[in-house]
């Protein structure tokens, strides 16, 4: 008999699937519906867990894009070795410290975020790129530094902000920064399984069945945002940007009252 815990589990990770597939940020349906549901854990067990249903979705949402979009290989590599060291280390620092002096900061920095999004309506609708070859492969190393740190250590939008690096600082449309973003979250996915598979902190039962889910939901969602392109990516995004601001702004403001 299937459990209710498996099939609440089973529905957050395809809607994780499908919401990382097109623009990031399905770990704050996936991340939160886990703690909740599976309470009698550890925290640092149950990010662990999430880590082997957000590696299948991202897989098959890297492969989908990979057939369709042109990718900039030497960056992605560069940038994929360096995210997953990070988020090996981020991995490993979540089981020493707390976590949640960071949420203010990222709470801030997703509204500012919002804003100019939505206030500059040519924003990632169309390829813009103007940066030097040499200065893009810098700033890239040094994102994937942090993206992949921060991906270890607390997870949720992290898919976004690779979205919002691509766009802002390299130029990219919707399209191209959410396929890129896709390889180097599978990267940041992969460095946080070898930590948290290597120390115990995965539960496989449940980790199995979700990865199932989520690979459906991100074959759905990765076709989709392919098939309608830059303006449908650009109004999701905005939409799982103004869903992880409440987010964050319920851990900070209301978790603890």
């Amino acid at each position: 008999m299937i459990s209710t815990e498996i099939i609440i589990l089973c529905t957050a990770a395809f809607a994780a699937g499908f919401i990382d597939a097109i623009v990031g940020g399905g770990g704050l349906v996936q991340t939160p519906a886990t703690l909740i549901t599976l309470p009698q854990y550890p925290v640092a067990t149950l990010l662990g867990t999430t880590k082997i249903p957000s590696f299948m979705g991202t897989s098959i949402a890297s492969y989908q894009y990979a057939r369709k979009v042109v990718l900039q290989w030497k960056l992605l590599g560069l940038m994929c070795i360096i995210a997953l060291i990070a988020a090996i280390t981020g991995s490993y620092a979540v089981t020493m410290v707390s976590n949640s002096f960071m949420k203010p900061v990222i709470f801030c920095v997703l509204i500012i975020v919002a804003v100019y999004t939505y206030s500059k309506k040519n924003f990632g609708t169309a390829v813009n790129k103007s940066t030097h070859p040499k200065r893009e492969l810098l700033y890239g190393m040094l994102f994937a530094l942090a993206i992949g740190f921060y991906d270890g250590f607390i997870g949720p939008g992290a898919g976004s902000f690779l979205v919002l690096f691509f766009i802002g600082a390299l130029g990219f449309d919707f399209l191209n920064a959410s396929a890129h973003a896709k390889f180097v979250n599978l990267a940041t996915n992969i460095g946080s399984i070898i930590y948290f598979g290597g120390s115990g902190h995965i539960l496989f039962h449940y980790a199995i069945p979700m990865a199932a889910f989520n690979f459906t939901g991100s074959l759905i969602g990765a076709r989709l945002a392919i098939v309608r392109g830059n303006a449908f990516i650009r109004i999701f995004f905005l939409l799982v940007i103004a869903c992880t601001i409440i987010r964050f702004g319920y851990d900070i403001f209301f978790k603890h009252t």
